[in-house]
């Protein structure tokens, strides 16, 4: 078995690398991610789940901004200190790149939200690490994952899709020529969420002799035809539902009274379910339970009154004498994938209430986990807070789990050409 040397940028808690590590022929030499309850998450799951005895030293804990003090290694007051990822590659081929910016600059919701609809946000360049360090490396290849919005963004007047090319192609790299053609909803895959994402594979066209953009029918152009048009799609599954998903985890009702243990207060109970990590209610006043019994009671019972953008937005305004440009409200539909599950679940999760009336609740910490294909065994550390938060920016697992299958096939199809040059 050829093993793919990997790394991990922007790596959060490792959806992408635990992905690319069920596929089984990827090797991971190195993570890098800024949030230090994702680092302690990602390194815990090296260490106990992939064997990893050297994961806390794996996974580095640093700006990516500082590209020259991330490889050459760094003693800083926030960030400890490190021999660098040089270090740690320690002289191997780097065969392949993973992971993607931080979204939040590109996508469609925070360019409404910001009222310079996010021009000014340093995330719009952070590619540009990434950039660094694929140049530094030189792998095969590269996977860059980012949110739709990404396709239309322009900081600076110029479409940052268009930038991003030119700088791939600058370093050596050809991705395809319609980045449409790279959005996929993972749905489509059996992974039991809608979540439309753009897939950017990266081929280093000196690995492959290809001779500059344009040219049809080179090997380079081949490979991402193959990888777009026929290796990928041919993991479509039939879409998984929210029942299927979650249906099965131990339900969760409201208390009458408010539970306090520990100086925490809990509105519902059980407040840990036995056998199941991270599966605790988060806290929801009187006046949110009620909200949420109802709504979804609306659904269940076909009544069908609260489902429009209106309706809700009245129904917020109503319950909270507040007025919101978008509904505040959603209830997950049970016979269907769920709705985007989003970082901003740790603010709160007033769209994603649970489908059962009875439970009258929004969505524990396992149940975002389950609708993003993580597997029941991957524990998440920290607040509560930063486990939604890095369940939400994660890649699904399963979903990477399938490029890393994707791009597999591609190494082991183009083999013959890949040792030619």
């Amino acid at each position: 078995m050829v093993a793919l040397n990997t790394i991990d940028l922007f790596a959060g808690c490792g959806g992408m690398t635990d992905g690319f590590a069920q596929e089984g022929h990827y090797r991971v030499l190195g993570c890098v991610e800024w949030e230090k309850p994702m680092c302690t998450t990602l390194a815990h799951r090296l260490k106990t789940k992939w064997g990893h005895e050297n994961a806390t030293n794996e996974v580095i804990r640093f700006d990516i901004q500082r590209t020259e003090e991330l490889f050459d290694g760094f003693m800083d007051a926030e960030y400890g200190s490190h021999d660098g990822l040089d270090a740690l590659v320690n002289g191997r081929k780097v065969d392949v790149i993973i992971g993607g910016p931080p979204c939040q600059a590109y996508s469609l919701a925070g360019r409404i939200r910001d009222e310079h609809g996010m021009r000014e946000d340093y995330r719009n360049f952070l590619f540009e690490s990434y950039i660094k360090v694929v140049n530094h490396y030189q792998p095969d290849f590269f996977v860059f994952e980012n949110v739709m919005g990404l396709l239309s963004a322009a900081p600076t007047g110029e479409p940052i899709t268009r930038i991003i090319r030119r700088a791939f192609s600058e370093a050596g790299y050809r991705i395809i020529s319609n980045l449409k053609e790279a959005v996929f909803d993972v749905s489509d895959f059996g992974i039991p969420q809608h979540r439309r994402r753009v897939i950017i594979l990266g081929v280093r066209e000196a690995t492959f002799g290809c001779q500059g953009e344009g040219i049809l029918d080179d090997t380079c152009s081949q490979i991402l035809q193959d990888f777009y048009h026929n290796i990928i799609p041919s993991f479509k599954k039939k879409r998984t539902t929210v029942k299927e998903a979650i249906g099965d985890l131990p339900k969760i009702f409201p208390s009458e009274e408010i539970l306090k243990i520990n100086g925490q207060k809990f509105s519902h109970h059980p407040i840990v379910s036995e056998g199941y990590l991270n599966h605790v209610p988060r806290f929801h006043s009187k006046r949110d339970i009620e909200v949420f019994e109802m709504l979804a009671e609306d659904i269940k019972s076909g009544s069908m009154e609260y489902v429009s953008i209106e309706k809700l937005k009245e129904l917020y305004t109503q319950v909270t004498g507040k007025k919101s440009n978008i509904h505040k409200y959603y209830v997950l539909r049970e016979n269907e994938p769920s709705n985007t599950i989003p970082a901003h679940l740790y603010k709160d999760g007033m769209r994603h209430i649970h489908p059962d009336p009875q439970q009258a609740r929004s969505i524990t910490v396992r149940e975002a986990a389950r609708l993003q294909s993580f597997d029941d065994d991957f524990e998440f550390l920290g607040a509560m807070m930063y486990q939604y938060k890095m369940i939400g920016n994660a890649v699904p697992p399963q979903f990477a789990k399938m490029i890393a299958q994707g791009l597999y096939k591609v190494t082991t199809k183009y083999r013959e050409k890949f040792l030619k040059f």
